[in-house]
């Protein structure tokens, strides 16, 4: 079986990072035998230079007709102006390349590369995000997609659109696991030096006033609740320590955070677990009971929901020894 094409359409403006995603995360993934699972390419809409939204053009091998070989289509961010942030209008030539894509791809969109893909009349009536920063211009131009602008990014099977510029790492990887699991995602992971999971949304990087009074955050009891992990913490006591009512906690780790209590608390307790499978030789049993588990059959289940692999094959992946 061939590598899947990705192919990597960059527009006039873009912006070379967010470029670049693709092609670091898919290239980095490899099979079992130390093969490539992934053809990365980039195009430009003509094939000649590219603008760059820095102080720099990028010169690309390929024109829009590669668009006919991809089974995977990433549009990154453009530069951020111009009719398409106006008005959600595309430019004929930018809206003919996309057209070329055929009827199996799947689309990405990387950041604000939303904007482009919706106004080609792919999320109609769909589930996607953007960046929160744009979010209100995006609703605005586009009323008929369905946005959720406080995740990291939306799955919705053939079309997948990301938040931020981090959030197309996310996105990407989420791919990669899609397509080959768990085990192959997380070796890409080490190697781009990414976390394999984030927890959260984009809530968390929203920009807000601060609170008038700094106690009425839930900062200190969050380092506080990470020294107990071993022990089983319950929201009245998570509440009884920042001084809040359950209710009033709640809100405010859930605005801080982007995520509930208990929902934080486990995936600490995953992280704790991974930690200890990495870099220790302690029994699994002892490992569940440190990291708050109770036993190991309640940290397997969590471990397997969250990571996609049993606590003995994370650590022959990656515990002592293992590279």
């Amino acid at each position: 079986m061939g590598r899947h094409r990705v192919v990597v359409l960059a527009l006039d403006g873009v912006q070379p990072f967010e470029m670049a995603i693709a092609a670091r995360v898919f290239g980095s993934a490899q099979d079992l035998a130390g093969r490539p699972i992934y053809e990365v390419l980039t195009c430009s809409v003509d094939g000649g230079t590219v603008r760059t939204d820095a102080d720099f053009t990028i010169a690309v091998d390929h024109d829009a007709a590669l668009i006919r070989r991809a089974e995977t289509l990433v549009v990154p961010a453009p530069a951020g102006v111009g009719p398409l942030f106006d008005s959600g209008t595309l430019e004929d030539e930018v809206r003919d390349a996309i057209a070329l894509r055929p009827r199996r791809a799947r689309v990405v969109s990387i950041c604000i590369g939303a904007f482009v893909v919706a106004a080609a009349g792919l999320l109609d009536g769909r589930r996607a995000t953007t960046h929160w920063q744009r979010a209100a211009d995006f609703q605005r131009l586009f009323p008929q997609v369905q946005l959720d602008p406080k995740v990291l990014f939306v799955d919705d099977g053939d079309v997948l659109t990301s938040a931020g510029v981090v959030a197309g790492l996310d996105v990407c990887l989420h791919l990669v696991r899609r397509d080959h699991g768990s085990e192959v995602a997380n070796r890409v992971a080490r190697l781009c030096i990414l976390p394999a999971w984030r927890e959260g949304g984009q809530a968390q990087y929203i920009e807000r006033p601060l609170p008038a009074d700094s106690s009425a955050s839930t900062a200190e009891t969050r380092a506080w609740a990470l020294t107990q992990l071993k022990q089983p913490l319950s929201l009245g006591e998570l509440a009884r320590h920042a001084r809040m009512s359950e209710r009033t906690f709640t809100r405010r780790f859930r605005e801080e955070v982007g995520t509930s209590p208990a929902r934080w608390m486990l995936r600490q307790r995953i992280d704790r677990a991974r930690q200890l499978l990495e870099s220790t030789t302690l029994p699994i049993e002892r490992v569940a009971d440190e990291a708050g588990f109770g036993t190991s059959a309640s940290m397997r289940q969590h471990l397997r929901a969250e990571v996609g692999t049993s606590p003995t094959s994370y650590r022959q992946t990656f515990g002592p020894g293992s590279g």
